[in-house]
Parts: structure tokens; sequence; C-alpha cells
């Protein structure tokens, strides 16, 4: 995600800078922009949730900058998500309120029903997956960047974590497997590798390839070769694996004996 702004704040400070028109400009909101607690950004626009849970926004307005035709929805705001052009917002009774680019998941119409009771949302680059308290998941937004989970629906129970890609997403169910759905060259399509994904922690990710950490310290990648799908040339050395961290185009992991492996 490239940010045209940025914004530092305590609770009566806020500096923002960069292009104007991607949010480098917040002069419009500095009266409202007081007590703020938590700031997302999609690629030209940003949204800032005040401690009393309001809403405050400023950038592009088809990068997610106008918050009209929700404002008067947007209450108790707990959490913001937000893919390269739409804002998810969850609010304290559990619900959501999407904006922005609609075929970036600005529209959530056609899941309204289903956004109920909402734990968590994650989003890839034009999509959101929001894993409800049951464990269940929705999706929506661009199909082929995970907007649509219909082909895995039906193993979509028990979710406890998913990670995102570009443009796939990576579920981790309640008894350690995985589910991925999306790009199938960017991590959409784990099924090389799915006989290995058992007991599963934690996953990390890069711009298209996944990286699981299972639970005696080995790792499973999966996704482009180029971007760290494929760990073959290292696998030896994955053991005792504690964290892993993924930039663009490569992944790095620590490992117990606090030695390092980077791979691309």
């Amino acid at each position: 995600m490239v940010l045209y702004g940025l914004i530092l704040h305590d609770r009566t400070t806020k500096v923002a800078w960069g292009d104007q028109e991607g949010g480098g400009d917040s002069s419009g909101s500095e009266d409202k922009l007081q007590n703020v607690e938590e700031l997302q950004a999609t690629a030209g626009a940003f949204a800032a949730i005040r401690r009393d849970g309001s809403l405050v926004t400023w950038g592009h307005p088809e990068f997610g900058g106008d918050i009209s035709a929700v404002q008067d929805q947007l209450r108790n705001v707990q959490q913001i998500q937000a893919t390269d052009s739409a804002f998810a917002a969850i609010l304290a009774n559990g619900s959501v309120v999407t904006w922005g680019d609609p075929c970036c998941g600005g529209d959530s119409s056609a899941v309204h029903d289903q956004l109920w009771n909402v734990e968590q949302i994650q989003a890839t680059c034009e999509a959101f997956a929001a894993v409800l308290t049951d464990g269940s998941v929705v999706t929506w937004g661009h199909t082929p960047s995970g907007g649509d989970s219909s082909l895995v629906q039906h193993q979509l129970k028990d979710v406890v974590q998913i990670q995102a890609s570009v443009d796939a997403f990576a579920a981790i169910l309640a008894d350690g497997s995985v589910v991925s759905w999306g790009n199938a060259a960017h991590g959409g399509d784990s099924s090389n590798v799915q006989h290995q994904l058992r007991g599963v922690v934690q996953i990390q990710s890069t711009l298209r390839a996944f990286a699981a950490i299972l639970a005696h310290g080995s790792v499973v990648t999966w996704g482009d070769p180029r971007c760290g799908g494929d760990s073959s040339a290292v696998q030896d050395q994955l053991r005792h694996v504690e964290q892993i961290q993924g930039t663009d185009y490569a992944f790095a992991a620590i490992l117990t004996d606090a030695g390092w492996w980077f791979g691309a």
C-alpha cells in the first residue's frame, strides 16, 4: 500500500504532510483531530478513531476520504481496516460500516445482513474478510482478490486468525489447519502444501506469498516463489522458528537459538 501522507499525534498535536489530495493536508479536519486513538490508511486517505468512538477522515474522496454518506452510522467505532481505496469500520455492537471505492470493498450491501458480531477484519488490496464471533467468515469486495470465498465457505468454521497477501487470504482454524482463497498464484491456493499445514500457530505474508509457523517450530511456505513462496533451499535451517516477518518480496525468521534466516 502506498501512503501519500502521514500523521503523528498525541491528545493535542497532529501533523500531516505529503501529497495534499492523498491525505497530506489535514487542515480541513484540524479542529476535529483531538484525542485520536487509532489511525488507518488507504492508498490516498486517512481515517482516525477518536476516543469517543467517532471518526474523522481526510484525503482523496475516491479513496475513502469522504464519509458524508455514512457519517450518521459511524458511532462507537472500535476498529478500522482498509483496502487500497476503501475502509471498513467495526462498531461496538459488532456491525460493520464501509465506504470508499465500491469495487474494493467500499460497498458491503450484498453481505450487510451477515455482518453482525464481527470480531476482526482483514484486507487484501481490494477485498475484506470479517471473522465473526462464531468463527465463521464473511467476505466482500473484488472477487479475484479474495472478495468471494464461496468455494471454501464450507471449510471456514472455527476461524481464529486471518492473514492477507496483496490478493489472497489464509485463515487459521481452531484445529491448526489452514484454508486459503483468492488469487491462486499469490497464496490463494495452498493445496500443494495442505498436508503439511497441521498445527499452524502463526501466518505471515509478503506481497504474494505466505509462511506458516507450525507448533513444533518448522515452517511451511506457499505462493509466488519470487516473494518467498518457495523455502526449499533453506528448509533444513527452518527449525525452532519463533517469529517470521515479511517485506513485499522476502521473509526473515527468528530461531530460538537467536539465529536468523533470510529468504527471498
